[in-house]
């Protein structure tokens, strides 16, 4: 099964490039099979990853929460089953 881990986050007002450096630069346990970073309007950084897993709620390395006072929110996580 194909799983694709959703992770949102937005940066404190004007932070939205350092928000965005900071998700780049974390490395996580193992590669998944993709990651793709995104950026959006108010300063929001969203990175998605797909892994090839057993089940929707199987064991995964996420990213983490940033700083507090960078983020103006805990982060958004969202976790989808391919179906193609």
């Amino acid at each position: 099964m194909r799983v694709v881990l959703m992770w949102e986050a937005r940066a404190v007002q004007g932070r939205g490039a350092e928000l965005l450096e900071w998700a780049r630069a974390r490395i996580l346990p193992y590669e998944p099979l993709r990651r793709e970073t995104f950026r959006a309007p108010q300063d929001r950084v969203l990175v998605l990853t797909w892994w090839e897993a057993p089940a929707l709620d199987a064991e995964l390395p996420e990213l983490p929460e940033p700083a507090a006072d960078l983020v103006t929110r805990p982060v958004h996580r969202w976790r989808f089953e391919s179906v193609d």
